[in-house]
């Protein structure tokens, strides 16, 4: 966790998801495997929180997007580009998982 948290991240509430942490950093999110000892696992691919909803990039002919249930909004570069950042920092924290 101190890596986690000296990268920035901070775990959310995710109740619903007794699996899986909810860690977000700057509006983005991604689920992280709980192991059965408590401690985290592999990251599963971050979206962006949008209206309590994760949405996930997505493209289409028209470009980036983010798309959730009833979400469907345009991705802006910076935004691609965050996303990725996000990702890989992520991954780095939890020692490359």
């Amino acid at each position: 966790m101190e890596r986690l948290d000296g990268a920035g991240f901070r775990l959310l509430p995710a109740f619903q998801i007794p699996t899986h942490y909810l860690l977000e950093r700057d509006g983005f999110v991604a689920l992280v495997e709980r192991l059965p000892d408590g401690s985290f696992g592999a990251a599963g691919a971050p979206g962006l929180l949008v209206e309590g909803a994760m949405a996930m990039l997505v493209w289409k002919q028209a470009g980036p997007r983010w798309v959730a249930k009833s979400i469907d909004l345009p991705a802006s570069g910076e935004q691609v580009e965050s996303l990725r950042r996000f990702d890989g920092d992520l991954r780095a924290a939890l020692g490359g998982r």
